[in-house]
């Protein structure tokens, strides 16, 4: 669904609200030349006690974080963006929907360093399903190992989730499509698994569960972080400090993506070879059962992941 065929009128920029189709910026913006943005992917879920944001302080840290290695300033502090996004939703009268803020250099000059370029900020919120479709949820997808390599956080930060680098995750997803699949897997510069174009990767394998740790040039995603708790409160024992060579994809028992875009999606096939049994495994079932049973209010517990609108 493109965004004309949504019913949403107003887009949050640098503390005003203005109606979507104005919400533009100069063709000479630093960041269009020189991707010198910084984002995050939200969500809001309807749940039985109203529509709230998951994660939402945590998503705040990662973007005012994220601005650090850039030396980029946002003007406006957690709380104000907060209000700003809960009065955008409303203004929506969105039950449910995907969260966009932005930050990035703006208008002033165009030398690579940004000099006196102003930091603009935006949120956008829309409704959007499952990221990779709802029949992947359930039954799975298929995924190619890219030919594209993840960036090494030597040359550019991976904890800081950054507008340019996702020219990488762009080219191995279309690499992906363009052969017949759903979704790439990305591996690092030595040769290992790193995690999705826009998700990090869960393996299990005799039970347990595996994912790259953060020096495997992996963002610290905050739904991995969220599965890596409900695993553990589940009686499962997680290794999130590893490194997971290519061919412990072809002979795991399970395997999974996560994402705040993605939520819990299982991998039925990497390129061609099935994993396990081709389905859905059992573990990845009971954390994305558990998963949404939290994430649409549906238990008490966890109560602290969340924000109300």
């Amino acid at each position: 669904m493109g965004f004309d065929e949504m019913d949403v009128e107003t887009i949050w920029m640098d503390g005003e609200f203005v109606d979507w189709d104005d919400a533009q910026v100069h063709v000479l913006t630093h960041a269009l030349h020189y991707g010198s943005g910084v984002f995050e992917g939200a969500r809001c879920y309807e749940t039985e006690n109203g529509p709230a944001l998951f994660r939402w302080e945590e998503h705040l840290d990662r973007l005012f974080a994220s601005c650090k290695p850039y030396e980029m300033e946002i003007q406006q502090s957690h709380e104000e963006l907060t209000t700003a996004t809960k009065e955008l939703i409303r203004r929506q009268d969105l039950a449910s929907c995907y969260v966009r803020p932005l930050a990035f250099y703006g208008y002033e000059s165009l030398g690579v360093s940004p000099g006196d370029c102003p930091t603009r900020t935006m949120i956008a919120v829309w409704p959007w399903g499952a990221y990779l479709g709802e029949d992947a949820l359930e039954n799975g997808i298929d995924v190619m190992v890219s030919s594209w390599r993840k960036h090494a956080s030597s040359q550019i930060p991976t904890n800081a989730k950054t507008t340019g680098l996702y020219v990488n995750s762009m080219l191995a997803g279309e690499e992906a499509r363009r052969n017949g699949y759903a979704e790439a897997i990305v591996l690092n510069k030595e040769g290992n698994v790193a995690e999705g174009p826009g998700e990090n990767l869960f393996l299990v394998r005799d039970g347990e569960i595996f994912t790259p740790g953060l020096s495997e040039s992996i963002l610290d995603g905050i739904t991995r972080d969220s599965v890596i708790r409900i695993a553990r409160d589940l009686g499962y024992t997680v290794h999130d400090t590893v490194s997971i060579s290519r061919g412990e994809l072809n002979t795991a028992d399970e395997l999974f993506f996560t994402g705040s875009a993605a939520e819990v999606t299982p991998i039925k096939r990497v390129d061609n070879v099935t994993i396990g049994e081709g389905t859905r495994g059992p573990i990845t079932e009971e954390i994305q059962t558990r998963f949404f049973d939290i994430v649409e209010g549906r238990t008490d517990e966890y109560e602290e992941w969340f924000e109300y609108v």
